[in-house]
């Protein structure tokens, strides 16, 4: 069995212990060793290397040594892991940011997901686009890749001239975009389908000589959403022609027959099981005032069950600006759901932009213990849910809000440190109300609603001014491997 050596400070090495020893059943052997620091997230691979001698191994009750399989450091420890890897002789790594998630941890890696594919396509629309020049349009166009988009719609407007269509479509396609053309104007479809679109959005059974003016795949959509007949006379005759098509049944806003509608969509896939269907979205996320991840992640689990080609989403209210990278993540959620037979439970968190599955990981008492222990100044901030929970040598504070808790701080007379820990109270405040994770010094996850550049882990940074004096603020503040504070 293999055996891991958890490597912690001396404020967490109590509560790490009765992490591991709460795992039902581990398939390891485990020890928790207190390398000398006080607070875990201190550590660095340096620190590590100077301070635990390899090779690395664990006193048996017999009083023999029985050496490590692996290490695993703190989430937040920086520095070289790979150098520690060769320098041990075994795989070091890092574990969750919070010990209380090494279960889930664990699980995750006995369970590898693959989120790296998907099933569905996205057509992201620019809905304006005739009011674009064509630079606009390809910027608009490549933004929307970057978030997830798989083919780039242009959105042709009523009464709207767009002279430069046939530039933008030509544009796009040297530049690598596959490209559709979204209008009501049979003119305008043969104009994109001319110039090289991809796709053509969209020929009913009245439109269909479209098809054979051009190469685009074309996508069927019955005259009126309720005329599933048309719908199927349009699929009909596509398949006698041998032409490539999708299939659209119009997804229809609440309260205008959102239900019947997916309901359509669903005796369509039973028809035709084999059909490439696409199924426009943005109905439902533009035209309604909720949160779109939620909604996303519905409509994609729809879609996985009733394996949707495609799917067609607009980024134009300012609430749904994000629904293109939500939609990429919830297609590839989804399909990991399906094809694992599971629940879309604890493979990603990307969706959870507003809440936290797991956002109070210590109790008030808990915190409190570790709180008795601390006799330094410097302030440490947690949560938990009871409120926010302020602490150093000088005592524990209990608040729910940063206001309530200012005035016992007693820093009227530095603001530097002031700023800092009024930065840290509201971001514990947010977290504490909206039911999110917080840990000190770390902005607040939002999932993918924001964009978090990669951290770099291997590299050094200055720690949290959670000190006095304005000299915590200065940017070129660094932490030493051995620094006094970390001890």
């Amino acid at each position: 069995m293999e055996h891991i050596v958890f490597l912690t400070g001396h404020l967490a090495k109590p509560q790490l212990e009765r992490v591991l020893a709460g795992i039902d059943a581990a398939p390891f052997t485990w020890e928790a060793r207190d390398i000398g620091v006080q607070v875990a997230a201190l550590m660095t691979a340096e620190l590590v290397k100077r301070r635990v001698p390899a090779p690395l191994t664990t006193e048996r009750p017999d009083a023999s040594a029985q050496r490590a399989d692996r290490i695993l450091l703190p989430g937040r420890c920086r520095g070289d892991i790979e150098a520690l890897s060769e320098h041990y002789g075994i795989p070091v790594q890092r574990g969750p940011e919070e010990l209380k998630d090494l279960p889930r941890f664990f699980n995750r890696a006995a369970k590898p997901v693959d989120l790296s594919t998907y099933d569905t396509a996205i057509f992201a629309e620019i809905v304006d686009a005739p009011r674009l020049d064509v630079s606009a349009v390809v910027e608009r166009a490549r933004t929307l890749r970057r978030d997830g988009a798989d083919v780039i719609d242009l959105g042709c407007l009523p009464e709207t001239p767009f002279a430069h269509l046939e530039d933008c479509v030509r544009t796009l396609k040297s530049e690598g975009f596959a490209v559709s053309v979204d209008s009501v104007d049979p003119q305008e479809l043969l104009r994109g389908g001319r110039a090289g679109a991809d796709y053509l959005l969209s020929l009913s059974a009245d439109t269909l000589w479209i098809a054979d003016e051009v190469a685009s795949t074309p996508v069927l959509i019955p005259r009126v959403p309720a005329d599933e007949a048309s719908l199927v006379v349009a699929i009909e005759s596509m398949r006698s022609r041998g032409r490539a098509f999708l299939a659209d049944a119009i997804l229809d806003p609440i309260p205008f027959g959102l239900t019947a509608s997916i309901v359509r969509y669903h005796r369509l896939r039973e028809r035709f099981p084999e059909v490439p269907i696409m199924m426009g979205i943005g109905n439902l996320t533009e035209l309604t005032d909720a949160d779109t991840s939620g909604i996303n992640a519905v409509l994609m689990g729809i879609a996985a069950e009733l394996k949707v080609a495609a799917v067609l989403t607009t980024q134009v209210s300012a609430h749904a600006c994000r629904a293109v990278r939500e939609v990429d993540w919830a297609r590839r959620i989804m399909r990991a759901a399906a094809h694992g037979q599971t629940l879309p439970k604890g493979l990603s968190d990307a969706l959870l932009t507003l809440h936290a599955k797991h956002p109070f990981p210590d109790t008030a008492e808990e915190i409190a213990a570790v709180a008795a222990q601390v006799r330094d100044p410097n302030f440490r901030v947690q949560v938990s849910r009871a409120g926010l929970h302020v602490y150093n040598r000088d005592g524990l504070r209990l608040g729910q809000g940063a206001f309530e808790l200012w005035p016992q701080l007693g820093l009227h007379d530095d603001a530097a440190h002031a700023f800092y820990m009024g930065v840290e109270l509201a971001h514990a405040e947010l977290a504490w109300r909206l039911g999110k994770r917080y840990v000190q010094d770390q902005p607040l996850d939002w999932g993918c609603a924001v964009e978090v550049a990669a951290q770099d882990l291997n590299a050094w940074c200055a720690p949290g001014p959670t000190m006095a004096g304005n000299a915590a603020l200065r940017p070129d503040t660094t932490i030493a491997p051995d620094d006094e504070s970390a001890k």
